[in-house]
């Protein structure tokens, strides 16, 4: 692994467990193993990490949303599937997902990171609009009404879930959380 995805990789464990405006270059000087000048050379501000961080948990999430797609053959599937990720990416509640993190912080960053943030809830939002929209049409998603409202109502939940599991210590509160939608899924 080269020293910019080390740093990358680092700062995204830091940012999902401690939160982003908990860690410093100082955290990733010691976890890397450089010094904290050598971090300033790939990331000039703290700015420039956040903006690079979220743009690739972005790209990362959105792949495996297009695996998912391809993988499931429901959309009922897709949907369970989508929640399955917002679990695992909490390791057993030791973290939450980046874009959760980054939102609690959301005053804390440049607006190109805010921007990155809401691009990734939109990329979100739209895939799951489409997901609710086959599950209408294919019956595999029960009473779906406004395929748009549902998106934002399942991304809220999602997230919020995560928050609340999170702070409990306790998976069964994501899992109670997102119960309401999942059990829709035919």
């Amino acid at each position: 692994m080269d020293t910019k995805t080390a740093l990358l990789e680092s700062a995204e464990r830091l940012a999902r467990q401690r939160g982003f405006d908990a860690f410093s270059y100082a955290d990733l000087s010691r976890n890397v193993g450089i010094r904290k000048a050598s971090i300033h050379h790939h990331f000039p501000t703290k700015a420039d990490l956040a903006a690079e961080l979220v743009t690739r948990y972005r790209e990362t999430f959105m792949a495996e949303l297009s695996a998912i797609e391809q993988r499931e053959r429901t959309a009922g599937q897709q949907l369970a599937a989508y929640f399955d990720v917002y679990k695992s990416a909490m390791r057993g509640g030791a973290q939450v997902c980046l874009c959760v993190s980054f939102s609690v912080s959301v005053s804390s960053f440049a607006p190109l990171v805010v921007r990155q943030i809401n691009r990734f809830h939109a990329e979100s939002l739209a895939w799951l609009e489409r997901v609710f929209e086959r599950g209408k049409a294919e019956g595999s998603i029960a009473l779906v009404g406004d395929p748009s409202e549902e998106a934002q109502a399942c991304l809220a939940v999602a997230e919020g879930a995560q928050l609340i599991a999170r702070a409990s210590g306790q998976m069964s509160d994501f899992d109670g959380a997102v119960r309401v939608i999942a059990q829709r899924i035919r």
